[in-house]
């Protein structure tokens, strides 16, 4: 694997400032993210992650620096062309109340649709496999705010892969969901990936999934990028405990080899000796 700045990349932060005032929420940040890989940015809570993803869609305008797209000011390129290239899952997103699922993820072809060519047999087919590859397909007649907050949110996927675009930006994408769909979210992403070639930027809390997941690995702390590198790389104790006020030991995964991050935190110590009472205060001992 290679770091997020040695390759290609048709996204690119140049020296971006985002928020007013003396304390700013992304402070000079220059990021370019590689094509053709999984780039994840994590970091702690308030960090700017969420503010630098929405920068680089387009929904948050920068006080300073630019973002490019294929080379292009991002700011200076029509929405209807942004979506068409680029297609961004937010935190929490809100829907109109009683919107069935197939209509939500037919909401992804609007940035392909024209006055002089409505909906086409094309544009069925790509909304067919997007909710076939979220399997969502058996939700597709029922209202949104009827499912529960797993479903939902794989209905958001749906509509986001139904955009058909080359790069996908997704903030926090395992939002409301239990383990294992989790990683049937993000083995989706590696598919797209892999198979079908998409850039994917990503915002994740969990490091260990970010780990397995990523090609590259962006960290950030109080809105500047501390450190950027392959998982390996770039998840040690030392950074661990910098950033995110951690204690962890980083093991290799024995069949990946890709780090496993295993918190050496006062709960656990405490947890260790109350099951050493319970050992020692057990009857026949």
């Amino acid at each position: 694997m290679t770091t997020s700045t040695s390759t290609a990349a048709r996204l690119r932060a140049d020296s971006v400032t985002v928020g007013y005032g003396e304390d700013p929420v992304v402070r000079d940040l220059s990021l370019t993210i590689a094509d053709g890989r999984v780039t994840t940015i994590v970091g702690p809570n308030g960090c700017g992650k969420s503010t630098l993803l929405r920068t680089m869609s387009r929904l948050l305008k920068p006080t300073g620096g630019t973002v490019l797209l294929d080379g292009e000011p991002i700011q200076d390129i029509h929405t209807r062309d942004v979506a068409r290239r680029m297609a961004l899952l937010p935190q929490s997103p809100i829907a109109p109340e009683g919107l069935l699922v197939r209509d939500l993820v037919a909401r992804g072809r609007h940035p392909h649709q024209r006055w002089f060519s409505q909906w086409s047999p094309d544009d069925e087919r790509i909304v067919d496999l997007a909710l076939e590859m979220t399997d969502t397909t058996h939700l597709r007649d029922r209202p949104l705010d009827q499912l529960s907050g797993g479903q939902r949110q794989r209905a958001w996927i749906a509509m986001t892969l139904a955009q058909d675009t080359d790069l996908l930006l997704l903030d926090e994408p395992t939002t409301y969901l239990d383990l294992a769909h989790q990683v049937e979210v993000l083995d989706l992403v590696t598919k797209l990936n892999r198979e079908r070639g998409r850039t994917v930027v990503m915002v994740l809390h969990d490091l260990n999934l970010a780990a397995r997941y990523s090609d590259a690995i962006v960290v950030m702390k109080d809105g500047v990028v501390a450190r950027e590198g392959t998982p390996g790389e770039v998840f040690t104790p030392a950074l661990l405990a910098a950033t995110f006020g951690l204690d962890a030991d980083v093991l290799p995964d024995p069949r990946t080899g890709l780090p496993i991050i295993v918190p050496t935190s006062s709960a656990t110590a405490v947890e260790a000796i109350v099951e050493r009472k319970e050992l020692v205060d057990a009857p026949g001992l």
